[in-house]
């Protein structure tokens, strides 16, 4: 293995001293001519590359902001990151993207090489539903924003949508349509958005005059194209099968369509199905699915901003106020939720 090349080779190669070579490397105008020539042909001549974490350790100040989510097989994880990654960027910073995988236990590990490598600052989607992670977390003293949940009971910023509101507007939709009878394909019951999503379609079924009886729950372990198959083969196995279903994500809600499209029962005519994210595959599937749409790339965006704004308090005359941002989803409508009752 070819060893590292050092600033004490190249003061060495070009006869001067470390401090000659960090001059020129920092700060080329205070050296002269012709020594900062001698020295930039000694870096090109060992392929001396600096060691931009060792400087940004020694000023305390790291170019690159952690990222956390829960499933980046999630498009709307990806989306999340692109606008974190484009705000970032503009800021000269990079994104350090991690994947949670929805498991606590990977959470932690995370969290803890986030705070070895001394990050800006994290943008984070809690796996852990206890939030030791987070206390754990903050003892580091490096600020973090939450992105897709509301910051209950912190003070750290955090930037989310409505998803009481965007449960509600996916069942009325459905109950709009005639559906009486409603699965809510729901995901692990330990996340905030789970459970704000089904808060939202029992709203909007109370309004309707109809009892949560109406909605039968389907949990999941995870929130992934198999589940909601899983959950699909659990909807078809029903005596008394509803006629609508509302899933926590869209990937669930492509299961759930494969599953249908295998047992050979018709979307929507037999069973209307709407998906929560609008991912770019759902208007791609064979049969296009009804959504709710997050705005994931500004949410990763504002996220990203927030925390830039945080870490560069100390540089701005007013300071930094933590602020809860909630976006607003928007139901967008196709063929899997349009049957005629």
């Amino acid at each position: 293995m070819a060893q590292s090349v050092g600033i004490k080779d190249v003061a060495r190669a070009a006869g001067v001293s470390v401090g000659t070579v960090s001059n020129v490397i920092n700060r080329p105008d205070t050296v002269a001519t012709e020594t900062r020539a001698r020295v930039l042909s000694a870096i090109d001549r060992l392929g001396y590359v600096r060691s931009e974490s060792a400087r940004q350790l020694r000023a305390g100040r790291s170019r690159i902001m952690g990222l956390l989510v829960l499933d980046m097989g999630n498009p709307f994880f990806v989306d999340v990151a692109r606008g974190a990654e484009r705000a970032a960027r503009e800021a000269g910073l990079g994104v350090m993207v991690c994947n949670s995988a929805q498991n606590p236990g990977e959470e932690a590990d995370y969290l803890s090489l986030f705070a070895e490598q001394r990050v800006r600052g994290v943008l984070l989607t809690p796996a852990d539903a206890t939030g030791r992670n987070i206390e754990s977390f903050r003892r580091h003293g490096i600020p973090f924003v939450l992105v897709d949940r509301v910051a209950e009971g912190t003070t750290e910023c955090s930037v989310s949508v409505d998803d009481v509101a965007g449960g509600a507007l996916a069942v009325r939709h459905l109950v709009d349509a005639g559906h009486r009878s409603l699965a809510y394909v729901s995901g692990p019951p330990g996340l905030n958005q789970v459970r704000d999503r089904r808060t939202g379609a029992l709203n909007a079924l109370a309004e309707a005059g109809l009892g949560p009886e109406a909605l039968r729950e389907l949990p999941t372990e995870r929130l992934d194209v198999a589940a909601g198959r899983d959950a699909g083969a659990r909807l078809l196995g029903l005596a008394d099968r509803p006629t609508a279903v509302f899933c926590a994500n869209d990937l669930l809600a492509l299961g759930v369509l494969q599953a249908m499209y295998a047992a050979g029962v018709g979307v929507p005519d037999e069973l209307a199905i709407v998906g929560y994210d609008d991912i770019e595959f759902a208007a791609a599937a064979a049969v296009p699915l009804t959504s709710v749409r997050q705005p994931a790339v500004t949410m990763g965006a504002l996220a990203a901003e927030l925390l830039l704004e945080e870490t560069e308090e100390e540089t701005s005359p007013r300071g930094h106020t933590h602020r809860r941002v909630v976006l607003q989803p928007e139901l967008v409508v196709r063929r899997s939720s349009l049957s005629a009752r």
